[in-house]
């Protein structure tokens, strides 16, 4: 019985996850569609960023 209810409680989890990753990818696409040059000008930042980290 324990191993079910665990079960449930993380397969809860990852459909809440679910939820939330899809509404927050949807959240960003409108935004990158209203403000076109603010979401070019965070992915130029997010490319230097990548550019020069050093692993």
């Amino acid at each position: 019985m324990a191993d079910e209810t665990a079960q449930e409680t993380a397969a809860d989890r990852r459909r809440r996850r679910d939820r939330f990753l899809r509404a927050l990818n949807e959240a960003r696409a409108v935004r990158n569609r209203v403000r076109p040059q603010q979401a070019r000008a965070a992915r130029m930042r997010r490319a230097i960023h990548l550019r020069t980290f050093s692993w």
